[in-house]
């Protein structure tokens, strides 16, 4: 099209159609989430404050300029006064007004800083939970340290979330309510920020540094956030899922975590021989969870960050090479360590990586191999 024919369309017709792609692309609320804890809660109630406040604010400026517009105009013969800066209000609207500017911050900053003394002071009670929160190039480490359980939380693909797509995990963050939570953040490689607007904070995850935060959540349900920080090529694939459920319900939850990583724990542990199949079956999923996320599925990986699996140096030459930068990542580089998995999870890697994609090596690494590697 060109710009004279743009030019020819009716202002009224642009404006509609504007108006109509912003509708079909946004959602339909217009106000933040229903909080779920009582801090989350007085956050809410700063905002409407402050929006109250605005739209007052907005009432009267408006009013005062559509009055002058109409009373004011030239076709009904208003002659300007050429004297208003001499008049009482003239000289003193230059106090008058920056007073009630500092009176209506004033009256905003008080209970704001209240708020946020409430958020940052973590409750020294000994009962308190404490949640371990790392942020990951891209996806979520959650550690329960009073249960002794650990989760990862990865994005789903869009085949699996589906309307969910950037918006769902593979496994939430399941949390009870009336238990005050201490969450405590920190990165593993680049800076994330843990936000879940219904939780009421948004906390930096900075690799070398632990910060705190707590919440009390009064309320079950399901609610979703995401990192806030740029970190990287797939930020946006870094959803948070916190699921809030009873006491109760919480503790059978943990019941059954701690009874399938003892499961996990015993066969990674078993002196059991595994074949080659076996071993490839289990380390497709695991890669395709852990590792594809920097060196794709196919195994391409995403040059020069993330070097290629695929006829690599690494993947097709020495074993011992490969289990020593899959137990120990490499300094300088995104290749984090993976000493956290146990030895069948890394045998069962290893294993794929060096058969998968026209690798062919032939080589099967058992469990045995990954202990004595270490």
């Amino acid at each position: 099209m060109c710009f004279k024919s743009i030019y020819t369309i009716k202002p009224l017709l642009l404006i509609l159609g504007v108006l109509l792609l912003g509708t079909a692309q946004a959602e339909y609320g217009i106000n933040f989430p229903e909080p779920a804890g009582k801090v989350a809660r007085d956050i809410y109630d700063i905002h409407m404050l402050t929006m109250q406040i605005a739209t007052f604010l907005l009432i009267i400026v408006f009013s005062i300029v559509l009055y002058s517009v109409y009373f004011h105009r030239k076709s009904r013969g208003y002659q300007a006064d050429q004297n208003f800066h001499n008049t009482w209000f003239g000289h003193w609207s230059w106090v008058i007004v920056p007073a009630l500017v500092l009176g209506v911050d004033f009256t905003i900053a008080h209970g704001a800083n209240t708020v946020l003394k409430t958020v940052w002071d973590v409750p020294k009670e000994k009962d308190i939970m404490d949640l371990k929160v790392t942020g990951h190039q891209w996806w979520w480490e959650f550690d329960y340290l009073d249960h002794g359980i650990k989760i990862e939380s990865r994005a789903l693909t869009e085949d699996k979330a589906g309307d969910l797509y950037l918006r769902d995990v593979d496994n939430r963050l399941v949390l009870p309510t009336g238990t005050k939570i201490r969450f405590l953040h920190t990165s593993a490689d680049v800076n994330h920020a843990f936000w879940v607007p219904e939780l009421a904070f948004k906390k930096d995850a900075i690799a070398g540094y632990v910060t705190e935060t707590w919440i009390e959540m009064d309320r079950e349900g399901v609610f979703r956030g995401q990192c806030a920080e740029l970190c990287g090529t797939w930020h946006s694939r870094m959803p948070i899922v916190v699921e809030a459920v009873s006491p109760e319900k919480f503790a059978e939850w943990v019941g059954k975590e701690k009874a399938v990583e003892e499961a996990a724990a015993a066969e990674a542990s078993s002196e059991k021989s595994w074949s080659k199949e076996e071993l490839m079956a289990k380390g497709e999923a695991l890669f395709n969870t852990k590792c594809a996320a920097c060196h794709q599925i196919n195994g391409t990986g995403l040059p020069p960050a993330f070097p290629p699996l695929k006829g690599s140096p690494i993947a097709t030459g020495a074993i011992v090479d490969h289990l020593k930068i899959v137990l120990n990542g490499k300094e300088g580089t995104a290749m984090q360590s993976w000493s956290s998995l146990n030895d069948l999870e890394i045998a069962a890697i290893i294993t794929y990586e060096r058969n998968a994609w026209g690798n062919d090596t032939g080589d099967v690494i058992q469990p045995a191999d990954v202990k004595n590697a270490r």
